[in-house]
């Protein structure tokens, strides 16, 4: 469905998924709507509900009966933000879309940046770290470390310091949304789809209430997902180590009958075969552990459910109801 405005007017749509935001909606939609007031495109805010327990669904749906501008979508459980991203994706019907948090970590007021190069003809407007603020000190090396090593070994560039936050044109998301796979990392998503890009630096602010949601494991498996997904370096360095590892037991084995004959040196007892029994043990481990990971993720394709599954959705005004999960 194609959104039309009676005043001819481009449609703007606002994403923001939410897990147990309830201390920051109310914050968040007094920012956001002072932001839009002066921008001259029609607004439409998606909130994405990601199945949260405590009372971000009842704030989310007073502030859409006091503002015909909110849709809510409650998904039946949670998914976790890249999912949620993607139904809000599905539903946004704006000629553009932005993506934030609602944890006013990214600040909205860079949303007139984003539409000002848009309409410059730029499809993808990014926000880019300079400055991570009220974060730990392991948080941020090991963000800084991490997308340098997967831009590395993936088969496309994905930009550092680079997360959600960003405006898409009608046409990048449309290519973006016929990507459907289960394992979602959306950073590597926004890149492989190409598009014109553009980049702003921000100081990234801390959280403005609560804690975050992301735990070291999943963060991990989100790690995890990034790599599975954008690159086999991976199986080629299980395949690389095995070769090498096969070359220097032969060699190994060479030096030793070679001594024996030669030399008449005993053969190395026991430590040393547990040494080498073990170190060649956790090589093979390590291998059939990477080709675990890809081959689960395989799996998990293959039984093709849908990405997510909604509950309700409320005062869907502009929203496009003709796409699904």
């Amino acid at each position: 469905m194609t959104y039309k405005s009676p005043q001819n007017k481009q449609l703007l749509s606002i994403i923001a998924p939410a897990y147990n935001e309830e201390a920051n909606l109310d914050l968040f939609y007094q920012r956001i709507t002072q932001t839009l007031k002066d921008i001259d495109l029609d607004i439409e805010i998606i909130y994405v509900n990601d199945g949260s327990q405590d009372s971000t669904s009842d704030v989310m749906h007073k502030q859409s009966k006091q503002d015909e501008r909110i849709s809510v979508i409650d998904l039946a459980r949670n998914f976790g933000k890249e999912i949620a991203l993607t139904a809000g994706l599905d539903f946004a019907a704006g000629d553009a879309v932005v993506l934030i948090d609602v944890d006013l970590q990214d600040p909205p007021e860079l949303i007139h940046d984003f539409i000002k190069y848009w309409q410059e003809g730029y499809d993808i407007v990014s926000a880019k770290r300079i400055k991570r603020h009220g974060e730990t000190l392991f948080k941020k090396v090991s963000s800084f470390l991490f997308y340098r090593f997967l831009s590395r070994l993936s088969d496309i560039h994905i930009p550092e310091d680079t997360g959600d936050f960003r405006l898409m044109s009608r046409q990048a998301v449309d290519a973006l949304i016929k990507l459907r796979e289960k394992h979602r990392y959306m950073k590597g998503l926004y890149a492989w789809i190409g598009f014109s890009h553009k980049y702003i630096d921000f100081e990234r602010a801390p959280r403005s209430e609560g804690s975050t949601k992301w735990s070291f494991w999943k963060l991990l498996n989100l790690a995890l997902d990034g790599l599975t997904s954008f690159s086999v370096v991976p199986l080629k360095l299980a395949s690389i180590v095995g070769v090498f590892s096969a070359i220097i037991s032969l060699a190994f084995g060479c030096f030793i009958i070679f001594k024996k004959i030669f030399f008449g040196d005993a053969v190395a007892g026991y430590p040393s075969l547990v040494v080498i029994i073990t170190f060649l043990g956790s090589i093979q481990l390590l291998a059939l552990g990477i080709i675990g990971e890809y081959l689960g993720r395989v799996y998990n394709e293959t039984k093709n459910r849908p990405l997510y599954l909604i509950k309700n959705i409320h005062n869907s005004v502009y929203s496009r109801s003709d796409k699904h999960s």
